[in-house]
């Protein structure tokens, strides 16, 4: 099998794949070396950039997967009538604290915050994007939470170690994400939005 068929095999692979696809599961298909895998994946992804294509390849939540390109939000949302997703401030300020803080508590969260946060903890568990890891060792054996997967596709990430900045965090503001719109793919049920109302602000 020459190269060129591989490549479009590794494409398809990727195209039909409704989570993020590691290498290693595409070499164990094509029966191929991880190492031959990631270069085809880079070919393609440096395709996909110079042909100026709406499609790019980037990798996410430790895989590879297909995505349209941030610029061409505004006429998705059109085309598939769905309302801009929003955060509200006080769903980044929870999330940017599991996330730089995993494993924590929710009583953790609520001391640095200031305020009772089960709303939004119930929020942004319905949504996947933390998720509980178990129990702290200690009286009373709260529950400690970190976040998921789906965090990192959410947010373009390929591991925990592509987080921003706690400052570059805190000035994502819900507006700036609208105004940048998903890098997920285009489902439905998979644009949050993040106001819960049973929240003390």
């Amino acid at each position: 099998m020459d190269t060129s068929d591989l490549r479009k095999h590794v494409e398809a692979l990727v195209f039909v794949s409704e989570t993020p696809l590691k290498s290693e599961r595409i070499a164990e298909i094509l029966e191929l070396k991880n190492s031959v895998v990631l270069h085809l994946l880079a070919e393609l992804s440096s395709g996909y950039d110079q042909s100026g294509s709406g499609l790019e390849l980037i990798e996410v939540a430790e895989g590879f997967q297909l995505r349209t390109r941030p610029e061409s939000v505004g006429f998705i949302q059109q085309l598939i009538k769905t309302r801009p997703f929003r955060f509200s401030r006080a769903a980044l300020e929870t999330l940017a604290i599991v996330a730089y803080r995993q494993p924590v508590t929710r009583a953790e969260v609520e001391y640095l915050r200031g305020v009772d946060s089960g709303g939004v903890f119930k929020t942004l568990l319905e949504k996947q994007l933390i998720r509980i890891l178990g129990k702290k060792d200690v009286p009373g054996r709260p529950l400690i939470y970190g976040t998921t997967r789906e965090f990192l596709e959410f947010f373009g990430l390929r591991d925990l170690s592509a987080l921003p900045t706690l400052k570059e965090f805190s000035e994502l503001s819900p507006a700036s994400l609208e105004a940048q719109g998903s890098p997920l793919t285009l489902d439905k049920e998979k644009m949050p939005d993040l106001e819960p109302s049973t929240e003390q602000e």
